[in-house]
């Protein structure tokens, strides 16, 4: 489907402290875009003001935070924005049982509540406008639940739920919405996520607490690798086509992992993509007690 030009390039970029966001924003700021990155910290607007950028703090888990957000972007732009990057996110590791209300609702406040609220503060500029993009970074994992990453899997889905309704909501006033499926990227996507590990490592009564042991440790002396990662860069790349392009696509996979989910989740029933998954979590952490843990579950409940 074809989409009105973006005559006005100010786009909005959240979560740019580090790894995608960044990436994003310095690719953009290059093509002459203006950038207004957000971040959460203090330090990281700092950081941005110091590279040149005229950033925005912003918390998603904060509906006032939003809101004062929002208005200081309009500020900056003077109420005409071309496109809203939603990049701001974190990952809640941990099994589904350990994990309590709290870990649940901030994860879900974070990666979808927040990130839909700051991007209805400009759907009405768009409409005005007649034009605008909106492109959001979800993951391999908003198509394929993997164990341990269950509450990000969950808001990942959503995301894609939210924006499949909004694509066909906001065609007819020449508005695009276009999701990034990265994968493995080379980012602090896990470091971040290790800082959310630390309470489930408490819980020495779990039966998966080895496991978070285990992963920790790894994640600690950077052990972990994959074959298929990619730098940021490349995300940041399929972001450009979807904010450029007059015919931007509705996904974007960017590795080849990211590819195989697509895939793998139309292809195979669901007895053959758990049986995947649990291979590939007992190849890659080597946990033989979790891995059982996992497997003796499949096999009570087949």
């Amino acid at each position: 489907m074809r989409f009105p030009p973006v005559s006005n390039r100010s786009v909005l970029v959240t979560g740019c402290s580090s790894g995608i966001g960044e990436a994003a924003a310095r690719l953009l700021a290059e093509r002459g875009w203006k950038v207004i990155p957000t971040a959460r910290r203090r330090d990281d607007i700092e950081r941005l003001r110091r590279l040149g950028f005229e950033p925005v703090e912003l918390d998603l888990a904060s509906s006032e935070s939003v809101r004062q957000a929002a208005a200081q972007v309009m500020e900056l732009t003077r109420a005409s924005v071309g496109g809203i990057v939603n990049n701001a996110g974190y990952g809640q590791p941990g099994a589904v049982e350990d994990l309590d209300r709290d870990m649940l609702r901030r994860q879900f406040e974070v990666n979808l509540f927040g990130l839909v609220e700051f991007t209805n503060c400009f759907i009405p500029v768009f409409r005005r406008q007649g034009y605008g993009r909106i492109v959001n970074i979800s993951s391999l994992v908003g198509r394929i639940s993997l164990p341990f990453m269950g509450a990000y899997s969950a808001t990942k889905f959503a995301l894609e739920a939210i924006s499949d309704a909004w694509r066909v909501e906001l065609q007819a006033a020449g508005i695009a919405v276009s999701i990034i499926e990265p994968g493995p990227i080379a980012t602090r996507f896990g470091d971040n996520a290790l800082r959310h590990l630390w309470p489930l490592l408490e819980k020495a009564e779990s039966p998966f607490h080895s496991f978070y042991r285990e992963y920790a440790r790894q994640r600690e002396s950077r052990v972990r690798g994959n074959l298929f990662r990619l730098p940021p860069e490349a995300v940041a790349r399929r972001i450009i086509h979807a904010l450029e392009s007059t015919r931007p696509k509705t996904r974007y996979p960017v590795t080849i992992p990211a590819v195989l989910a697509g895939w793998l989740r139309r292809l195979l029933p669901d007895r053959v993509l758990d049986r995947l998954v649990i291979r590939h979590w007992r190849r890659e952490l080597a946990l033989r007690g979790a891995a059982q843990s996992t497997s003796g579950g499949r096999r009570r409940s087949a």
